[in-house]
């Protein structure tokens, strides 16, 4: 079973510009995984608003009894946010280096136009190298 189940990328705006499916049961299909995708976008915004506590930067972690949600929001308003099996460790940090893939590759990338879908093969293939290597060291441990 993949600790990761699903990554969702959103632009400042709300729009998933992102969405990679890793799991085998439960797949979403495209109208659902922008309901989520938009869903998540609101939600992390009210809680900044409403949190009790100065600077807040919305929710970071929201567990459940069958996964965990973990989100990374960059400077530009770019939301990074993995759906993973509960429990599942350093999620931050993996969060944080696929912010990296996606600088390295999708910024950086001429033909990339700023809050469209990424449609970028070395982000994908990229990607997909590191979500490996997470299952790897998970299998080890």
């Amino acid at each position: 079973m993949a600790a990761i189940y699903s990554l969702y990328i959103i632009n400042k705006s709300g729009g998933l510009i992102f969405y990679k499916d890793y799991g085998s049961a439960g797949r979403m299909d495209t109208n659902d995984s922008l309901r989520v995708a938009s869903l998540w976008h609101s939600m992390h915004a009210i809680s900044q608003q409403l949190s009790p506590t100065t600077g807040c930067q919305g929710i970071e972690l929201l567990e459940a009894d069958t996964f965990d949600l973990h989100c990374f929001q960059s400077l530009t308003g770019t939301k990074f946010f993995v759906v993973c099996e509960p429990g599942t460790q350093n999620m931050d940090n993996m969060l944080k280096f696929i912010y990296e893939l996606y600088t390295d590759y999708v910024l950086k990338n001429p033909f990339y136009e700023m809050e469209m879908p990424i449609r970028c093969e070395l982000f994908d293939i990229n990607l997909n190298q590191a979500i490996q290597k997470d299952r790897v060291a998970l299998l080890g441990r």
